[in-house]
């Protein structure tokens, strides 16, 4: 009796932890997939801050796209943002404690090309692919690395400044310009160029000037390139510079053609340089101003959808920022998907691999090989103006 007892109770405990592990495997949740995390390092606030909200507006809308489609590898993509405050050494800072502590599998950003220049090595050691989505400079990507992991989907410096020449002779018939530059990496970098494409295009220079990012007139430099016959500007400077210039030229009464590199695109600078602002025209890689295309207004829509403070064109200025931003983040999907992997020189040289790709700015075909790390052409850039608040393509 004892024993038949003892056999009842075992066969009672069996059912009981039968029933409490079934229950457990019935109500414990399934382990969500852990995300691709991608690291944003861009301006946030300051002077620059319309610009990098443009970025982010631009990586949120296009990882929402990838994930509703099943994200990279199985995995949601995530992105995990840092101001840089345009301040190289916050942007060294940032990109290391995104890889070694948030665990990126890579980087965008870079809106300025100084924290971008300062950030290429750091992607470059820690093996880990870092996309530019704004900054021009010709040495981001490049850098004479041996082992590049630099990629970008925006305009480089030496390629912008061919088409500034090009569009001051075809448009103003130019024989003498000048150029008035920020005193910074940037500004050396086009000097590099403009300097190149005046030889290439057999033009003489009135000569380059150079000022501070603070500065708040540029009446001398100006005059000195009066005096010396300069019949066209070409201006490298981001939006407050750039209104400074205009301004200095309204003061001096001098109504010369200004063709810029596309910093005034990035923030209000026609509210910023008053009515001389429209006869700036500068570069841009996208506009959704008179742009008909069925992905432009599909990527519009889904905009406004997602922000409904925008109710105009002006309020998706710069649209650059948001169409090189959101391009770039379907790219690095694409690279990590082809490499099959997150491991950064997979992923890297997953780049190589992506093919075709119909982005918002074009159809990319083959876009990055080890010898070419930039996305876009020259025949990618257009000229525009402020216009009433928007950024509207201007005819060549």
């Amino acid at each position: 009796m004892p024993h038949r007892l003892s056999a009842a109770r075992a066969l009672t405990w069996r059912l009981a932890l039968g029933a409490l592990l079934a229950g457990f495997t019935t109500v414990a949740p399934v382990k969500a997939a852990e995300p691709v995390r991608i690291g944003l390092v861009t301006a946030l606030s300051g002077q620059s801050a319309k610009s990098g909200e443009a970025i982010s507006r631009g990586i949120g809308l296009a990882i929402e796209e990838i994930n509703r489609n099943g994200g990279v590898l199985g995995r949601p993509l995530e992105l995990v943002a840092r101001d840089d405050e345009a301040n190289p050494s916050k942007g060294v800072l940032a990109a290391r404690e995104l890889v070694q502590r948030a665990g990126v599998v890579a980087l965008i950003g870079g809106l300025d090309t100084p924290v971008s220049m300062a950030i290429v090595p750091i992607a470059n050691q820690m093996k880990v692919p870092f996309v530019g989505p704004w900054a021009a400079g010709t040495g981001i990507t490049r850098n004479g690395a041996a082992d590049n992991y630099v990629f970008r989907v925006s305009a480089v410096d030496a390629l912008v400044d061919e088409a500034l020449v090009a569009y001051a002779i075809k448009t103003y018939g130019a024989k003498k310009p000048g150029a008035i530059l920020v005193n910074n990496a940037w500004g050396e970098s086009n000097q590099q160029g403009i300097v190149a494409a005046l030889k290439t295009a057999g033009l003489p220079s009135a000569g380059i000037e150079k000022y501070e990012a603070n500065d708040i007139d540029m009446v001398p430099q100006l005059s000195r390139l009066r005096e010396a016959g300069a019949d066209a500007l070409f201006l490298v400077g981001n939006v407050g510079p750039s209104a400074q210039v205009v301004k200095s030229l309204d003061r001096m009464g001098w109504t010369v053609p200004v063709i810029s590199h596309w910093g005034p695109a990035g923030g209000r600078f026609d509210e910023l340089a008053g009515p001389g602002a429209a006869r700036v025209h500068f570069v841009q890689t996208f506009t959704f101003a008179g742009n008909d295309s069925p992905k432009a207004k599909a990527v519009l829509d889904a905009l406004k959808a997602k922000y409904p403070a925008i109710k105009s064109m002006a309020d998706v200025t710069p649209a650059v920022g948001i169409a090189n931003a959101y391009d770039a983040t379907h790219l690095i999907a694409l690279a990590i998907q082809a490499a099959g992997t997150t491991e950064g020189p997979k992923v890297r040289d997953g780049f190589y691999k992506v093919p075709a790709y119909a982005g918002l700015i074009k159809t990319y075909k083959a876009p990055f090989a080890p010898d070419r790390h930039d996305a876009l052409k020259p025949e990618d850039y257009i000229f525009a103006s402020f216009r009433n608040g928007e950024i509207v393509a201007v005819s060549k």
